[in-house]
């Protein structure tokens, strides 16, 4: 009966032509190293942040616009556009004080502030109530 079974598990192994077995094996190698990315491998010298994601809740696309310095006070600068009702993500910039703007649609300025991005952060644009 045991042997029936194994057969039976096996069965579809066999099914499959080797260009399909190939391409079954790199779909998974791929996932699993994808997943690798996601879980993320921390900075040995921890002068980065790894992730900065920012959502969008407003109704309408925003930019959303960062500035500072790296510990070689090298200038940084990033620009996003994020769509409404979206997520948009940086990985690994400096850690330190940054001075942000979000700019809606029609050019004029939502927010503007500085922040000192020191660890992984998710940001919310929303309307205040």
């Amino acid at each position: 009966m045991k042997k029936y079974f194994l057969l039976l598990m096996a069965l579809p192994l066999f099914s499959f032509s080797q260009s399909d077995f190939e391409k079954t094996i790199q779909a998974g190698s791929v996932l699993v190293n994808g997943l690798s990315f996601l879980k993320g491998n921390k900075s040995s010298d921890d002068k980065t942040v790894l992730m900065l994601c920012i959502k969008n809740k407003l109704s309408d696309k925003i930019t959303f616009k960062i500035a500072g310095k790296d510990k070689e006070d090298n200038d940084v600068k990033k620009d996003m556009v994020i769509q409404n009702n979206g997520k948009e993500c940086l990985f690994e910039i400096p850690k330190g004080v940054y001075t942000y703007e979000v700019i809606l649609a029609n050019k004029d300025t939502f927010k503007k502030g500085e922040y000192k991005f020191d660890e992984d952060i998710t940001i919310t644009i929303k309307k205040d109530e």
